[in-house]
């Protein structure tokens, strides 16, 4: 939070599907256009729900 250099972004997706049609979009081409330019560094980390996970955890969840 104290380094104003980074930037964080949360994305959440439905499918594998879905999120192949968004890096194939016109943003995520200018996205990778701006990080080309700027020389920008990613780090990505991918968190996938477990089956049936939500139904586990609901009574630790306040909605």
């Amino acid at each position: 939070m104290e380094d104003k250099e980074i930037v964080l972004l949360i994305d959440s997706w439905e499918s594998q599907e879905a999120l192949n049609i968004h890096h194939s979009s016109d943003m995520m081409k200018k996205n990778i256009e701006l990080r080309e330019k700027y020389d920008l560094h990613m780090k990505v980390e991918r968190f996938v729900l477990e089956k049936d996970s939500l139904s586990k955890d609901r009574e630790f969840i306040r909605e």
